[in-house]
């Protein structure tokens, strides 16, 4: 029991160690201050910020409660202790492990924001997938690795929209990028970029072969006009074109997709999933504002790349995750090594130690 009580006292250190991180005083003030502002009769004439101020609610909320639920479980752990050593009741002590087991899991997940430091690693995410060498394998492998992240976001209590999606002609999407709007998203998301392989038995080939399928994931901040990254109009080439993508008559006879470059950098973006020509153009300055944050931060840390270059090729010798469904079942990430046994559970979004362990592995400076 001894043990017991102290691996409680220790885990109560941390969760304090939590609190003066998150302040929920502090939280709770920032709440009823932007509260007081949506009550405001105008607070809805800009609803682009009305929905930001909105969501920085839900997320100092969630944060609080995470933190508050830590507390009272805690106390209530800490009671069973109690109680348990004033019984001298022996075969309570396995239940107390279990609750001390669960309790140490959710002081993990809420720890590890501790990581994240970086300028943007506490807000939203733009995540792009594109489909790699294999053909119609590759494109049906980058639309599962969409749905992965979808569901990944929508566990961690986030809301995602799809900008832009080039579907395959046979099955799957060539390319997708996905807007993910919540408390530290990028952060949690950003060492996801890589190339992901697939290794399966092929679902459109009669014999059944054995196939290998790649995906190249692209992850950016979401970086408001007013923070440090500045495009002036003048270094923008501005370009329509018809969209190809799905949405009717309307969207194939306008040209509402648009086509951005940055004429400093040679950065190219563009966008095509909504009808609106001037939804396109803002989805794609968001991409642009990423992208040039990303090249910002890669120039910063004196790295050969930049995102002007050509990317790498999504193929063999780059990958970062293995996902094999035959002739065995195992999902290993290549730089910690962490695996799964069920690749369908991890394809269905549970990402959790694969993204945890590389960030304590690589926590942002």
């Amino acid at each position: 029991m001894q043990d017991l009580k102290k691996d409680v006292e220790d885990l109560e250190k941390r969760i304090e160690k939590i609190g003066e991180k998150i302040n929920p005083e502090d939280s709770d003030k920032q709440m009823r201050e932007l509260e007081a502002k949506s009550m405001k009769s105008d607070f809805w004439s800009d609803i682009d910020s009305a929905k930001e101020t909105m969501q920085k609610i839900s997320d100092l909320q969630s944060e609080v409660k995470k933190f508050r639920d830590l507390e009272e479980n805690l106390t209530e752990l800490k009671e069973f202790v109690s109680l348990a050593e004033k019984s001298g009741d022996v075969d309570s002590e396995k239940d107390i492990k279990k609750e001390l087991s669960l309790l140490t899991n959710s002081v993990e997940k809420v720890e590890i924001t501790h990581f994240l430091s970086g300028p943007y690693d506490s807000g939203n995410a733009i995540l792009s997938i594109h489909a790699g060498q294999g053909g119609v394998e590759a494109m049906d492998w980058a639309a599962i690795l969409l749905r992965m992240y979808l569901r990944f976001a929508e566990t961690s209590e986030w809301t995602t929209e799809i900008i832009d999606e080039t579907k395959g002609e046979e099955a799957g999407i060539k390319s997708a990028t996905v807007e993910i709007k919540g408390r530290y998203a990028y952060g949690m998301l950003k060492k996801e970029a890589g190339t992901h392989r697939l290794v399966r038995q092929s679902p459109f080939n009669a014999d059944a072969l054995r196939q290998t399928s790649f995906a190249l994931v692209e992850v950016l901040p979401v970086i408001e006009k007013s923070q440090e990254i500045k495009i002036k109009p003048e270094e923008i080439e501005f370009d329509t074109f018809r969209s190809s993508a799905p949405g009717g008559q309307n969207v194939q006879k306008v040209n509402s997709a648009v086509r951005i470059k940055h004429k400093p950098t040679g950065i190219t973006v563009s966008c095509q999933s909504e009808r609106s020509q001037a939804q396109n153009r803002e989805n794609a300055m968001k991409i642009l504002f990423g992208k040039l944050s990303k090249l910002k931060e890669e120039e910063e840390e004196k790295l050969e790349k930049s995102l002007k270059d050509s990317p790498k090729a999504a193929s063999w010798g780059t990958q970062i995750r293995s996902y094999v469904l035959h002739p065995y079942k195992l999902v290993k990430d290549l730089r910690t090594n962490v695996e799964s046994k069920d690749p369908e559970k991890v394809l269905d979004g549970d990402l959790d130690r694969f993204i945890e362990s590389e960030i304590r592995l690589y926590p942002t400076k």
